[in-house]
């Protein structure tokens, strides 16, 4: 429970509000049955007479009771009962129940003996001593029917008289009920405001912590993970709360106050509550033992669905090519019957605990009715008390059904909290220092002085002892067989990962003592895989730098040589690209993140691969045009292809994550047999 109610901690006085409404909401419920009691015990039965001693009497009649009475008993009456032309008055209701309970005991045995047969002909002290041997409940009892027959005797209508207490019964029931309609309405309104607020801030919170994770924690978590833990398991969050306060918080407060209810009016039948809530105990026992590892497992096999998801529908054209379709079809269809069968047994558990709760609900009720009658015929029950019993005692089983809902959608939401928490207590490996500095001016030169890195978890090193710098103005081309570090080496230059040993610097300083921030402005990185988002084809472009005139993306488009296919289009530069640019082709979507970087106007180029999917011609024109254009800045150029790199100021060749030659295309034809068997692959030898 306190692992959903945290993140709300920011709006905590409308938390409190939210109770308090909440108690004032129980106090009115639970007010309902006791003047519903008073309705059948008084305003039905009684005729409204509301007190066993009369409002007003006659002077005979009083005298009559003086004589009953002792001298102290005879002065009490006399401090309340006003004479007033022959009628004595006592204003009833302005009275405590202090002053009430003495007037009553001063009364009712006077009263009582004034209405037995035998009064007239035994001597007065036999007669008290009779009616002082009656239980209480028959002296209130003659009471009130002494002052039915006093009333009649000063000639009140008996009928207005009922119906102007039930009018009255009825208005005040009709305010409370009216009062926690609202309150309702309120707490309703300010759960839901609370729940979707608090889901807009977790959810930005989520949102900017995996954005400032590095490429080790995404890893780490897995993206699948990432993407239910920002949608499902923040709307399972929200969906706790938006419900949290009327039945995690309103069942206990209304449970609460039913059972001191109960204690207070009839303890004597307290025992059939106690029965009820130990079945609804046993039955919830018996849920939570069976449904609730079903609960925790949920949210894994989201994961899974939302893995396998994303799998076939990232790898689609893979798995057509390959004739994979059934076997992705069973994977998906496998993931999703986990997945229903768990949600099926679970669904099956809420929907059999309701009918065994009503069936508890309406078993008390039984049960109540039974034992009240017994108590109502032996005097000691009245009808509405018992009608108020049976309203206490639904409202007991009820608040246990709602705390056992609770007990079972609690689980999954904490569940969905401690994986929301994970993420945002997660530690980030890589960040700015309290101590950080702007990034030197400079054209950009890039060092690396004995560099080694190792990726989370690994047992060797995938870089070793990298040592070259990457001055201003020229360019630096790296060249290596598949998966000897290339990508790895240049993933350090905008922190996406951090070194292990040695250090990186630009124009002199330490990237890690630069402000990150500042560091990838001055970087346009062009990623292997060239990843456009939906937009248009001006919005890509201007995605690293949006203050870009269109003069400037025209530039841009220029040099990455993709002019000619957005003239193309049919909107030029304002046409809609998909989601991923799927509706581009791979080597249009290369230009583009191309293009991209150069509009950006940085101190750094890094083209991790970038040229793999042009032909060559294209691929010569846009290194010409880039040359001219950007030749005060730092280039550092991945490349599989010889003819990609073989202009470059200096050729780094990787081999096992080290630097084994450096030097121009032409010193390395000479000097280095690794490059000499990879231009001899690609360029025949004439």
């Amino acid at each position: 429970m306190f692992k959903v109610l945290k993140f709300a901690k920011d709006k905590w006085y409308i938390v409190i509000f939210i109770i308090l409404l909440l108690f004032v909401q129980v106090f009115c419920e639970l007010t309902l049955p006791d003047y519903t009691s008073d309705i059948v015990d008084v305003g039905i039965q009684s005729k409204g007479v509301e007190y066993p001693i009369p409002e007003k009497i006659t002077a005979d009649t009083l005298d009559k009771l003086k004589l009953f009475m002792s001298d102290d008993e005879q002065k009490l009456v006399e401090k309340y009962y006003v004479d007033k032309e022959d009628v004595f008055t006592a204003d009833l209701s302005s009275l405590s129940d202090e002053e009430l309970d003495e007037l009553k005991e001063a009364m009712l045995i006077p009263e009582m003996m004034l209405l037995m047969p035998e009064a007239s002909n035994a001597t007065p002290e036999l007669v008290k001593q009779k009616a002082q041997a009656y239980p209480e409940y028959m002296l209130e009892a003659a009471g009130v029917s002494f002052v039915q027959a006093e009333y009649e005797k000063l000639n009140i209508d008996m009928h207005h008289y009922q119906m102007n207490y039930l009018k009255k019964m009825a208005v005040k029931m009709l305010s409370l009920a009216i009062l926690a309609l609202l309150i309702s309405i309120i707490v309703g309104f300010l759960s839901s405001r609370l729940a979707a607020y608090t889901a807009k801030d977790v959810r930005r919170k989520v949102f900017s912590k995996v954005m400032s994770f590095s490429n080790a924690e995404i890893n780490e978590f897995a993206t699948s993970s990432l993407i239910t833990r920002c949608t499902n398991d923040i709307q399972q969050v929200q969906m706790v709360l938006t419900v949290f306060f009327r039945i995690v918080v309103f069942a206990p407060i209304m449970g609460g106050g039913a059972i001191l209810k109960v204690i207070h009016n009839a303890a004597s039948m307290g025992w059939t509550v106690v029965v009820a809530v130990a079945a609804v105990i046993f039955v919830i026992a018996i849920l939570m033992l069976v449904a609730m590892p079903k609960f925790k497992m949920m949210q894994k096999l989201i994961d899974g669905l939302n893995l396998v998801s994303r799998e076939i529908l990232t790898g689609l054209p893979v798995i057509r090519a390959f004739g994979r379709e059934d076997y992705e079809e069973n994977r998906f269809d496998k993931a999703s019957k986990d997945l229903m069968s768990t949600q099926l047994f679970t669904s099956g558990s809420m929907a059999l605990m309701l009918p065994t709760m009503m069936f508890i609900m309406n078993g008390v009720s039984v049960l109540i009715v039974w034992v009240g009658a017994g108590k109502i015929d032996a005097g000691s029950l009245q009808v509405g008390e018992m009608m108020a019993f049976i309203v206490y005692a639904i409202h007991i089983v009820m608040s246990f059904l709602f705390i056992s809902v609770v007990a079972i959608i609690l689980p999954r939401a904490a569940v969905a909290a401690d994986r929301i928490d994970e993420v945002l207590t997660s530690k980030t490996l890589i960040l700015d220092k309290d101590n950080a500095v702007d990034i030197p001016k400079g054209k950009g030169e890039i060092k690396f002085s004995h560099v080694s890195f190792a990726y989370p978890g690994a047992d060797e090193d995938a870089l070793c002892d990298i040592d070259f710098t990457a001055e201003g103005g020229k360019t630096t081309a790296i060249i290596g067989s598949t998966g000897c570090g290339k990508s790895t080496l240049i993933n350090l230059i905008p922190r996406l990962y951090d070194v292990r040993e040695g250090s990186i610097t630009i124009d002199g300083v330490d990237i890690r003592d630069v402000k990150m921030k500042e560091l990838r402005k001055e970087i346009g990185f062009v990623p292997q895989k060239g990843t456009l988002f939906s937009g248009t084809i001006a919005s890509n472009i201007r995605f690293g730098n949006a203050s870009a005139s269109d003069e400037e993306v025209t530039d841009a488009a220029e040099i990455a040589q993709a002019t000619e296919f957005i003239e193309e289009k049919e909107n030029k530069y304002d046409f809609a690209v998909a989601q991923g640019g799927n509706n581009v082709s791979g080597g249009q979507k290369q230009r583009l993140a191309i293009a991209r970087a150069i509009a950006k106007k940085p101190k750094v180029y890094i083209f991790d691969d970038s040229f793999s999917a042009l032909d060559y011609k294209t691929d010569a024109a846009l290194r010409r045009a880039l040359k001219e254009k950007v030749k005060d800045a730092t280039v550092l150029i991945v490349a599989q292809r010889i003819s990609t790199i073989m202009h470059a100021d200096k050729i780094l060749v990787l081999e096992d994550g080290r630097i084994v030659d450096s030097g121009t295309h032409d010193e390395l034809m000479k000097n280095s047999e690794i490059y000499q068997q990879i231009a001899e692959s690609q360029i025949a030898k004439a």
